[in-house]
């Protein structure tokens, strides 16, 4: 079993993290294109994989968006403060969620909300079951089978990890429609996934 990284060592990797990816992000915005090849093989996949998320598995959209967010950190090399900026892969998040956002607001009228309290508390460890690796191509299923806004808010709030306020500010709405849309969202997930494990069951 691999040890816990201590608090110190795992914020001093962070901080590494983040020289590292500042060095490549002003190399890149010098011109120097292996550079810019390493940074986007060091946080390309993770970015496209969000954007498929978020977008329902759309591939041609979700790569318009990475490479949208790419060019929108390039632009901003010269300027990048490595110590007073967010984490560069959460800062490309932002971007791609906003992104991703209006895509889906310029196609498509947003459903109404309904209110809707948090799921009963023995849905929660079958959405957990989902968020784990083994689970993930059932999650991403799922994830594409639901309405827009509830999709944007449960991969931004239980994959991503952002708090409600941000996810607020990303959506244009309050967080107590950001609270509503998750939690349809997960009680949704968790239906899904019973199905799909009765299916299992009955094979």
């Amino acid at each position: 079993m691999r040890a816990a990284l201590s608090p110190a060592y795992a914020g001093g990797a962070m901080e590494d993290a983040r020289e590292i990816e500042a060095g490549l992000l002003a190399r890149a915005g010098q011109g120097d294109g292996a550079a810019a090849a390493a940074l986007l093989d060091r946080l390309g996949p993770r970015l496209m994989a969000f954007s498929l998320r978020m977008t329902a598995g759309d591939r041609a959209l979700a790569e318009d968006i990475v490479q949208e967010a790419f060019l929108r950190l390039w632009k901003r090399a010269a300027s990048w403060d490595a110590a007073g900026a967010a984490q560069m892969s959460t800062w490309l998040g932002r971007v791609a969620a906003n992104l991703a956002v209006d895509a889906k607001r310029r196609s498509a009228r947003t459903a109404p909300l309904d209110d809707a309290g948090e799921p009963a508390d023995d849905a929660m460890p079958v959405l957990a079951g989902m968020i784990r690796a083994e689970g993930l191509s059932a999650l991403d299923a799922a994830l594409a089978s639901l309405p827009d806004r509830q999709r944007q808010a449960v991969v931004l709030r239980h994959v991503e990890g952002y708090s409600n306020p941000d996810i607020a500010a990303m959506l244009g709405c309050g967080v107590e429609a950001v609270e509503s849309l998750t939690a349809r969202g997960k009680r949704r997930l968790a239906d899904l996934l019973r199905e799909t494990e009765g299916d299992d069951h009955g094979r």
